[in-house]
């Protein structure tokens, strides 16, 4: 009975020593940087719009305005840092994205008028783009092969476990519910992203020698390989799942279902239990460019799925309706690490590895638009017209991740000797 009754705290000591102890020097750091990072959105995604609309004063319109206009700031942000990160390093960008969205998330604090909160907000959403190129580029250039894609995949088991941990943690701020606890939140935001860089510092200053010479007339250029593009577009489409789960579900939980209104954080809790657990395990499934397609496409198969179960949890009884969003969000989320896992191993090998950043920065910017575009594209549907909205992100979806398959399997055959 002590045997069995010991498993479970076996199994977490086992999977902590694993994701927060990696051998790897450069996985440790990016590892405990991403934990304090973490931190930092999981506290700020709870808290923040409730602090705009009831401590800020701020109208949900300006709210609303600010951060589609950051989030199309962020674009072109995105894109430039990997350029950034080839002239100073990504390692440089990384700290100093970091730093700087620490003060910029302080800087809510003492906005007062809607310039103000703009401005704020298109600066504290560009350096969260930047710092996800320079991330992605920190990786590309400090390990190889399928190694990038073990090390990604744990990060991000590692990010989704703790932002179930800062949600718990932003959750007394808000049972509280004074000024005072939202200010503290709020405070904790920066403090946490600025306490990020700590570890950073032990990341090599260069991983890589500079390209000189004649390597510099080699080098591809992302805004030139067709490849390329057509695979960061389809992303684009494919990331629009984030925005239906964080903004579409609850809002046809509350609209359109009878399910109850704490069903919604339910779910995403289920969604980052998920992901902590399987995210390493698809990866291993999506190594080459060839199983990178098929994964995207399993991932596009299984989110078509998931728009259909939510579809079908209106006009259902409270048990029914809370019973299939429990379907859809399994559904969901297993779609979430495949894509995932393909998008990864599709981003980092289809690049040219003597100009990773310009490549990472053209991928997190088709990861940026499709950020902007999820809430009105998922609105518009989904949330607009009902089962029909639902049928047509589910083609959406589907066919990009079958677009994705056959655009590896094109690129596969083309590098494949006759």
């Amino acid at each position: 009975m002590l045997f069995v009754a010991n498993r479970p705290a076996a199994a977490l000591s086992g999977w902590l020593q694993r994701y927060l102890r990696p051998d790897d020097p450069v996985a440790r750091a990016l590892t405990w940087a991403t934990i304090s990072s973490s931190l930092s959105r999981a506290v700020f995604f709870s808290v923040s719009v409730l602090f705009f609309t009831r401590v800020a004063g701020f109208t949900a319109t300006t709210v609303g305005v600010a951060l589609t206009v950051a989030g199309a700031v962020a674009v072109g942000a995105a894109l430039g840092a990997g350029y950034l990160a080839r002239l100073v390093g990504a390692r440089s960008v990384l700290m100093a994205t970091a730093a700087g969205q620490g003060v910029a998330l302080g800087g809510y604090l003492v906005v007062r008028t809607p310039v103000a909160f703009v401005v704020v907000a298109c600066v504290a959403v560009s350096l969260s783009s930047m710092q996800r190129t320079a991330l992605a580029t920190t990786i590309a250039e400090s390990f190889t092969g399928s190694e990038r894609i073990e090390v990604r995949a744990r990060l991000r088991a590692v990010t989704n476990a703790f932002i179930g941990v800062g949600t718990g943690l932003a959750a007394v701020a808000l049972a509280v519910g004074t000024r005072p606890a939202y200010l503290t939140a709020m405070a904790a935001t920066g403090v946490l992203q600025v306490v990020s860089v700590v570890p950073l510092r032990r990341v090599p200053r260069a991983v890589v020698a500079p390209s000189s010479g004649p390597a510099r007339q080699v080098r591809r250029s992302p805004l030139r390989d067709r490849t390329y593009l057509v695979a960061t577009g389809l992303y684009a489409v494919t990331t629009m799942q984030f925005g239906m789960l964080t903004v579409g579900v609850p809002l046809w939980i509350s609209g359109w279902t009878n399910a109850p209104a704490v069903t919604v954080a339910v779910l995403l809790t289920l969604d980052a239990a998920i992901v902590s657990l399987l995210q390493v395990w698809a990866a291993r499934g999506a190594k080459t460019i060839r199983a990178a397609g098929r994964a995207t496409a399993r991932g596009g198969v299984l989110l078509a799925v998931a728009c259909g179960l939510y579809a079908a949890a209106t006009e259902r009884s409270v048990v029914v309706a809370v019973t299939v969003l429990t379907l859809a969000t399994i559904a969901h989320s297993l779609a979430e690490i495949q894509s995932e896992a393909g998008r990864w191993t599709l981003a980092f090998e289809l690049a040219d590895p003597t100009n990773a950043g310009a490549y990472q920065g053209v991928s997190q910017m088709g990861m940026a638009v499709g950020t902007m575009l999820a809430p009105l594209v998922v609105t518009a549907t989904a949330i607009e017209h009902g089962r029909a909205g639902w049928a047509a992100l589910a083609a959406l979806f589907l066919a990009a991740g079958l677009s994705t398959l056959w655009l590896a399997k094109r690129h596969s055959a083309r590098k494949t000797p006759a």
